[in-house]
């Protein structure tokens, strides 16, 4: 694993330009958006959707087929002592066009759903998007977070070896007990198992930051909240989500979806009016030497009477499916508007925690160097020094989480708006655009290749 050193209180807030070499946030997240399996997978979900359009649109083209065949036949008969018999090749082919003129908007409808379904399909892509990026950022920050807490624990263990020691140098003067020497290295002992945790939980950090971001972590620059991107008020924020978060919008294109393939199949019940052609050439037919040429040109017309009922059922389940998908984008609005006001109002209180443990730090520092100079004139013990120790410490780590909890809160009310995206964060990739390939096979109707 590379090593991630940085300043242990400043570390998640930039202050300084970052190493020519550093990877920032921004740069992890661009790998993300470009190499992440998860959203490359959503993209072939969306470009396999597109194909319902051009399988809607065949519809109102013709159904071409051509058929051939070739064998030898052996005619005998026999009348008293005489046989006769007749051996040929009947061979042959056709071709038949058949076209549907009119289905009473079966097609039309089919065509506008699949669309419908389109426009969603990029719109659960945006979500996901979201998704990935909130992760890698999420994923980006507790790399930072875990490198900053293993530090301190290092720091911690450093500072309580030099403790131990002037202990035993005062014990072996007659300053101190051997009580006293015992808590300070039963506080060290302690120190050294929360340092080999703080580094197990840095190695899921760093497992996670590589399946997210598709590298492992190498010289993390500090990183600084959204907030220039963020709306003042939660009001103002859930009017944003409301109008552009893409759960909703691909909520309401599936009741769009709904409602044409409701239309489609009320359709089925409706006539189908349409036309067929036929020609056939055929050798040695019904005998040797005898050819057949034939045309034909039939318009059809097929009324359904009654088909066991089936048809009815699709029409009621699909009604039915149309009020699922409405109950849908209803409930897709209250999450996201839940999810708004959550989200902002752990952005708030994270800001809230950086000022208090900025506060706790201070004083707790302010502490400390007071008890061990008390310590050394014998007005306070060895054990008032490690738990006033113990407390700046505890303030550290409290201040380094919530700078991270700040940031990554930042980034999940841009998600939780429907704003998180590589466009937004003026990432440095060339914007993935799914309109490129359902304008390449909408109306393709022949090959199984885009290129």
């Amino acid at each position: 694993m590379a090593t991630l050193r940085l300043p242990i209180l400043a570390m998640l807030l930039a202050s300084v330009a970052a190493p020519a070499l550093a990877e920032t946030i921004e740069s992890a997240l661009a790998k993300a958006y470009l190499a992440n399996p998860d959203l490359n997978a959503q993209r072939a979900a969306v470009r396999a959707n597109d194909e319902n359009v051009p399988r809607a649109l065949s519809g109102y083209r013709p159904r071409i087929t051509a058929s051939g065949d070739v064998g030898p036949t052996d005619n005998s008969s026999r009348s008293g002592n005489t046989t006769t018999g007749d051996q040929y090749w009947p061979r042959g082919g056709s071709l038949t066009v058949e076209q549907t003129i009119y289905n009473f908007g079966r097609t039309g409808n089919a065509v506008s759903a699949a669309e419908s379904g389109v426009l969603s399909a990029r719109q659960q892509l945006r979500s996901s998007e979201q998704s990935i990026l909130l992760d890698a950022a999420t994923a980006y920050m507790d790399v930072l977070r875990d490198t900053a807490f293993l530090d301190l624990r290092r720091a911690n263990i450093e500072v309580l070896s030099e403790q131990l020691r002037q202990t035993r140098d005062r014990f072996t003067v007659g300053e101190v007990t051997r009580t006293d020497v015992a808590q300070v290295e039963a506080r060290l002992a302690a120190a050294q198992a929360e340092s080999s945790a703080a580094q197990g939980t840095l190695k899921a950090s760093v497992a996670r930051y590589r399946q997210v971001i598709g590298s492992d972590p190498t010289s993390l620059a500090p990183a600084r909240p959204l907030e220039k991107l963020l709306p003042r008020s939660v009001e103002d924020a859930v009017k944003a989500s409301q109008a552009d978060h893409p759960a909703i919008i691909a909520a309401l294109h599936n009741v769009e979806a709904a409602e044409f393939q409701l239309k489609a199949v009320r359709a089925d019940l409706y006539p189908t009016v349409g036309v067929s052609g036929s020609a056939q050439k055929r050798y040695d037919y019904q005998g040797s030497n005898r050819e057949l040429d034939a045309f034909a040109l039939v318009g059809r017309l097929s009324v359904p009477l009654y088909e066991g009922g089936e048809t009815y059922a699709r029409v009621r389940q699909q009604r039915e499916t149309l009020s699922q998908r409405k109950l849908e984008a209803d409930l897709a609005r209250e999450r996201v508007r839940a999810a708004v006001v959550a989200s902002f109002s752990q952005f708030e209180a994270a800001k809230a925690r950086i000022v208090s443990a900025q506060a706790q730090v201070e004083a707790s520092t302010i502490a400390l160097n007071g008890v061990r100079e008390e310590a050394r004139v014998g007005q306070r013990t060895t054990y008032d020094v490690l738990v006033q120790d113990q407390e700046l410490l505890s303030a550290r780590v409290n201040l380094v989480s919530a700078q991270r909890d700040r940031i990554v809160a930042s980034y999940n009310v841009l998600s939780a708006m429907g704003r998180l995206s590589a466009t937004r964060l003026a990432l440095k990739v060339p914007a993935y655009d799914p309109a490129a390939h359902y304008s390449a096979v909408r109306n393709r109707f022949i090959g199984t290749s885009v290129d």
